[in-house]
């Protein structure tokens, strides 16, 4: 049986915080998944073959061919805003988390 210990353990590795109710109700439900996965083990599966993939395709990637693109100037056309000749993007970083 898994303890409230390991759960916690394996979620400060996983940087997961738990609440005491959320150990309390994790424990459990763990213990019922690693019971899942011995009853699994315990399946004889000598005579199935191994199974690497489900279907037959073996390359469904085009041809690297060369296409004509668009010019800086076309594709600048098509975007919303620009500066020095580059596609200018809202920050998605705060300038506060640049000191972590």
């Amino acid at each position: 049986m898994i303890s409230k210990e390991e759960i916690a353990h394996v979620a400060a590795l996983s940087r997961l915080k738990f609440s005491e109710e959320e150990l309390e109700m994790f424990t459990p439900q763990m213990d019922d998944i690693i019971a899942m996965a011995g009853q699994l083990q315990e399946v004889d599966t000598t005579d199935v073959v191994p199974t690497n993939l489900i279907v037959d395709e073996v390359n469904v990637f085009r041809n690297d061919e060369v296409e004509k693109m668009q010019t800086r100037e076309e594709l600048l056309k098509n975007v919303p805003e620009t500066k020095d000749g580059l596609i200018r993007v809202p920050s998605i970083i705060d300038k506060e988390d640049d000191n972590q």
